[in-house]
């Protein structure tokens, strides 16, 4: 592919050169973020690859569910950022942040955005751990509702304790996950988690359709995050990073209805009937979750 792209004119350049592609997913330091930009007025952001497996065209074994977000207006010089600075590491050449890559923030008629969005990029090269802090401060700020979906759910202690604490404070705690999944192991590690949330009144959802790749959450009726950031140790700390924090409400309902869309392809999980799974099952998600902070 990338001969081919170098052929029509396109410059082409690897974060870092994969030597085994078997551990592809797996490897540290990967850059995970998919990051579009247009003209420095259009960005987009979300869990969407340039794949066909997303094409959802019928030819393919696994339908595949994910959720991508177009931004216009201020926040896309955020994204803008982010991609030039990665484009500078990865080609050893240089892209000045001047002017002409950074249009002016109003519209053609000097209108200012009407949402406030932040970008939120975190990875293994800063000692803010970003992403994790961003998911934290947005999971405690929850008061009414707080819906979340990732196709990857091992958190690490902070986060797990702070849903478990909107739960227990009344919060309409909702958790969408893989009913299928890409990864056994990693399913295994997530369901691991479960039991616990389950005990303190988080409501957990398997989605049965197909595979759920989104990473979103809605946080009460004004905010959400749409971004490439798994809620699990990796993308806290071993990948490059990139959600979008956006505080509008019209942006939050619509990501509200598409979640309540997905739960009806889903099957909610029973305190009880969890409980009562087999001791094998119980021994292999035990196990793989001793392993996790390596899945």
């Amino acid at each position: 592919m990338a001969k081919e792209l170098r052929a029509a004119g396109i410059e082409v350049y690897p974060f870092y050169k994969i030597r085994i592609l078997m551990l592809a997913n797996r490897m540290n330091y990967r850059d995970h973020r998919k990051i579009i930009v247009v003209d420095g007025e259009y960005g987009f952001v979300g869990g969407i690859n340039v794949d066909d497996r997303y094409i959802n065209n019928g030819k393919n074994k696994l339908f595949w569910r994910d959720t991508h977000l177009m931004i216009r207006g201020q926040a896309v010089a955020g994204l803008q950022y982010v991609f030039i600075g990665d484009w500078n590491f990865c080609s050893g050449r240089r892209i000045e942040f001047v002017d002409r890559y950074f249009p002016p923030l109003v519209d053609e008629n000097g209108n200012k955005p009407d949402s406030l969005v932040q970008i939120v990029a975190g990875g293994p090269d800063s000692e803010l751990a970003a992403i994790m802090l961003a998911y934290m401060a947005a999971i405690s700020s929850a008061r009414k509702r707080l819906y979340i979906t990732t196709p990857y759910f091992i958190p690490n202690e902070t986060v797990m304790n702070s849903i478990k604490f909107a739960a227990l404070k009344g919060v309409d705690v909702r958790l969408l996950v893989p009913g299928i999944s890409d990864s056994r192991l990693v399913n295994a590690a997530s369901s691991s988690n479960y039991e616990e949330l389950l005990e303190v009144g988080v409501r957990i959802y398997r989605y049965q359709k197909g595979f759920v790749h989104a990473k979103t959450m809605v946080a009460d009726d004004n905010m959400s995050v749409v971004g490439t950031a798994n809620m699990d140790i990796r993308s806290y700390d071993l990948n490059f990073e990139i959600n979008a924090l956006v505080y509008d409400r019209m942006l939050n309902e619509e990501l509200a209805a598409v979640f309540m869309a997905d739960l009806e392809e889903s099957i909610e999980l029973n305190l009880e009937e969890w409980k009562n799974r087999s001791k094998v099952i119980k021994f292999g998600e035990t196990l793989t979750r001793l392993v996790s902070p390596l899945l």
